[in-house]
């Protein structure tokens, strides 16, 4: 196998891309395992959100807000190192309410952001219509976020672990991690893999939504579940018919909310190549990939009352996935108490992709023992509701 690694990522997915680029960053030898393609399951499901817009103050946003400042640099960086581009776009997003119960809500929830260092502009009266004028007219008060942005989710994992690769680490598509190894004194010192044993000094759980699972095989079970999501794709529109990335307002409850029944909000987003994304939809039901039609119809009806114009416009294609949702909707980062030299980046829901930037620093950090960017004792792994015993 040549050069054993110092670390293995399990998952090659947006975070785990992003915590193998950041370890490979300070000095690692990094290989990162995949049951499947690299950025094939959850990441290729997403949207490619970076946002601060939807998260309410606390420790998510500021992760969020960190990450949303590294995501440019990782640009820039990539962009130098490998001519890599994955289409980061820093195209801010509105928020609109269209009842007046929801635009007060949305100025409540605005002013608190402001005070947590998020610029949210409350819009005056017809000013959304210049930012985005095929909005409906319903819209009673809209909240403009310039921080806001997108990237290709599946062309930022791909230059990620572009970079693991070009500073001598590993990709192994294909494998399955069952486990790990442990020594006398209970640390990792490999990873079960493929049929054989990988040595390594520690292990990175990025498995997203089958985290949980693979917690388990090492001995380690947390609580992280899927909660699926679909997203609808419709034919090329003319430039400029969404400008920004647009939700309405019941878009943040959806997103805090752990209702296991179906949620469905409206989420609008153009992509580089003319088409529209449109989401969103939340429900638990295992890993059940089904479509559904009547969640795809009151997806495409909620985003036709937003944006009238779509009403008019084919839809494509839909495509769902899951995401790794945590029980107190909080991501998952930092060393598991119970195996030494394992290591969890997971539960981060839907904001995986704008998340992932900061993680991987965060969790870089933690490696290292560095000191941590952010505040890492809100993600801890040993915090309430998120450790299952063994056997449970």
């Amino acid at each position: 196998m040549g050069q054993f690694p110092d670390i293995v990522v399990v998952g090659a997915g947006i975070v785990g891309a992003a915590c193998a680029e950041a370890l490979s960053a300070a000095g690692h030898v990094v290989d990162v395992l995949d049951r499947g393609a690299p950025a094939a399951g959850t990441t290729a499901a997403g949207e490619g959100n970076v946002l601060v817009s939807d998260k309410p103050p606390g420790a998510e946003l500021r992760l969020a807000q960190a990450s949303r400042r590294r995501w440019p640099e990782l640009a820039r960086s990539l962009r130098e190192e490998l001519g890599a581009d994955f289409e980061w776009e820093p195209k801010g997003g509105v928020v609109a309410a269209t009842t007046v119960d929801g635009a007060d809500a949305l100025t409540a929830f605005a002013a608190q952001q402001r005070e947590a260092g998020v610029d949210a502009r409350v819009l005056p009266s017809g000013a959304v219509f210049d930012l985005e004028p095929h909005l409906t007219r319903r819209t009673v008060l809209a909240v403009h976020y310039p921080e806001d942005a997108q990237v290709q989710p599946v062309l930022a994992a791909s230059a990620l672990l572009a970079a693991v690769r070009r500073r001598g680490g590993t990709l192994r598509s294909g494998t399955t991690a069952t486990g790990v190894v442990r020594g006398r004194d209970g640390r990792v010192t490999g990873v079960r893999a493929g049929g054989s044993v990988l040595p390594c000094g520690a292990v990175v759980n990025a498995c997203g939504p089958w985290s949980g699972e693979f917690a388990r095989l090492a001995g380690a079970p947390i609580v992280v579940l899927p909660r699926r999501g679909m997203v609808l794709v419709t034919a090329p529109v003319p430039p400029g018919t969404v400008r920004h990335k647009v939700y309405d307002a019941d878009y943040v409850g959806a997103v805090e909310s752990g209702d296991a029944e179906l949620q469905t909000s409206t989420v609008v987003e153009s992509t580089r190549a003319g088409t529209v994304l449109i989401g969103s939809s939340r429900e638990r039901i295992g890993f059940d990939d089904a479509v559904r039609t009547r969640v795809l119809r009151e997806i495409a009806g909620k985003a036709a009352a937003l944006f009238p114009v779509l009403g008019r416009v084919p839809v494509m294609r839909a495509y769902g996935g899951f995401r790794p949702y945590a029980p107190d909707h909080l991501p998952v980062i930092g060393a598991d108490p119970r195996v030494p030299g394992l290591w969890h980046a997971t539960g981060h829901e839907g904001a995986g992709v704008g998340l992932a930037a900061a993680t991987g620093q965060l969790l870089a950090e933690l490696v290292g023992g560095r000191p941590p960017h952010v505040d890492p004792e809100p993600f801890r792994v040993d915090r309430p509701g998120l450790i299952e015993e063994v056997g449970a």
